[in-house]
């Protein structure tokens, strides 16, 4: 998993796979899912988001109950 920002365009990215995108579903108008060929999601953005997201989100990441494979 790969979170990056973009500070100009206020878009948060997170990529859950590497995989070929295929198409897109808009979920409000701040919110996009990625989806690979088979329907599987392969990422999120989501725009605006330091209106969207506490602020002390974007310095830290913490991970629970990862699934192991």
């Amino acid at each position: 998993m790969k979170i990056t920002y973009d500070k100009e365009a206020d878009a948060m990215y997170i990529e859950f796979s590497d995989r070929v995108f295929a198409s897109n579903k808009k979920i409000d108008s701040d919110t996009i899912i990625d989806l690979d060929q088979e329907g599987n999601i392969i990422g999120i953005e989501l725009l605006n988001a330091s209106k969207r997201i506490p602020k002390e989100s974007f310095s830290e990441v913490n991970f629970k109950n990862l699934i192991s494979v």
